[in-house]
């Protein structure tokens, strides 16, 4: 008989937050609590949690964070996301709010200061798949990196409960690329959210010819006297750029955060949500519990 592995769901905190954020805000709107405290990220976090929830049925949940904008990438590169607009004032007392409230749904929250989010994730979703099947809830294509045969990556796309589960085939059938193959991609074409610039001059188009013709930078290196006189200028011209952009494109699966299976075993403990529901003032939402 087939033992039945069980099912983590690993959330990217952030990324939920932030699109609960924008999605809940775009009106000038934000929902606050009769004390003033704005709630509608927290609001929105909790409809999309929920739904993925009920969607991936998992045994065992943690949710990750960052845990402030100063990483090991910053250090090797100071332009690092030193492009990001600074976070909208009302969304800054939400932060602390949302782990309050991943926490009395049982929640396992894990953030290590110096690395990000997706590094906990990595680190976790390796070490998990040795025995469970992984499911990491993100909007971040980078995290496709991370796809393998027991890690899929379930991308939000617009509208509540519409996803993109990758897994090796169906990376491979969408986006024509191994999982390792992502990582070789931002590498050559940059990445405008994270403020790298990888090959300029080279774009997804390009470079997703390269990978597919050569397989991965090194492959294009090696093969560079086979390359159009323009791309191969280009490359030869920003090799040191090409290879720190590639190694900030790779998320790093030995970060110091640990987490045993056991301890993400998910019970929900109704009353507790509810009270918490009860305390921000989220009197709709008890119907998700059923």
């Amino acid at each position: 008989m087939n033992e039945v592995r069980p099912t983590v769901l690993l959330v990217d905190g952030m990324a939920l937050l932030f699109r609960a954020f924008y999605a809940t805000s775009y009106g000038g709107y934000i929902m606050k609590t009769s004390a003033g405290v704005p709630t509608n990220a927290v609001f929105g976090f909790i409809k999309y949690f929920w739904d993925a929830v009920q969607r991936f049925q998992p045994s065992h949940i943690v949710c990750c964070w960052d845990m402030g904008s100063k990483t090991f990438r910053s250090e090797q590169f100071t332009e690092y996301k030193a492009n990001r607009i600074e976070c909208p004032e009302e969304l800054i007392p939400q932060f602390e709010l949302v782990k309050e409230v991943t926490s009395s749904f049982g929640v396992v929250n894990v953030g290590v200061h110096g690395y990000e989010a997706d590094d906990c994730i990595g680190t976790l979703s390796k070490s998990y798949s040795e025995d469970a099947q992984v499911y990491i809830l993100t909007g971040d294509h980078d995290m496709l990196q991370l796809v393998s045969e027991r890690v899929s990556v379930v991308i939000m796309k617009k509208g509540q409960g519409n996803y993109a589960v990758y897994t090796p085939e169906t990376l491979l059938e969408e986006k024509q690329l191994k999982p390792e193959q992502i990582i070789d991609l931002k590498g050559l074409m940059g990445d405008t959210a994270d403020n790298y610039p990888g090959v300029k001059g080279i774009g997804e188009k390009t470079a997703l010819k390269l990978l597919i013709e050569y397989g991965s930078v090194d492959g294009i290196l090696e093969n560079l006297a086979q390359l159009p006189k323009g791309v191969r200028t280009k490359i030869e011209s920003q090799l040191d750029m090409l290879h720190l952009s590639k190694n900030l494109a790779t998320i790093f699966c030995e970060a110091p955060v640990a987490c045993a299976l056991e301890d993400c075993f998910w019970e929900l403990d109704r009353s507790a949500v509810i009270e918490k529901f009860e305390e921000l003032e989220f009197k709709g939402l008890n119907r998700l519990l059923g």
